[in-house]
């Protein structure tokens, strides 16, 4: 499994209408083959920027599953108008237990 690091940046003035838009978007990633999990943070000192954790099942179930389906189309079109910037997008996988 790997660990999706999306970083998110948010327009001023739209972070709590992003959280809930958020929900839908959400429904169209667990719908993805590959899928296991997601998490999204917020940050307590930059405010508009936000966390998205996504576990895989592999870096090519996210890259070429997800990116390249219609799921992600969808995805996008929810939460693309909020975003101030391009989302910073790298994979982790874990080296050690929680």
């Amino acid at each position: 499994m790997v660990v999706e690091h999306a970083q998110l940046t948010v327009e001023a003035g739209r972070e709590e209408e992003f959280q809930e838009v958020f929900g839908k978007a959400r429904q169209v990633l667990a719908e993805a083959d590959g899928f296991r999990w997601a998490e999204l943070l917020r940050c307590e000192e930059r405010p508009r920027v936000f966390l998205l954790l996504v576990g895989w099942e592999s870096v090519e179930a996210h890259m070429t599953g997800f990116r390249e389906s219609e799921r992600f189309q969808r995805w996008r079109a929810l939460v693309g108008p909020f975003f101030a910037e391009p989302p910073a997008v790298e994979h982790y996988h874990q080296v050690s237990p929680r």
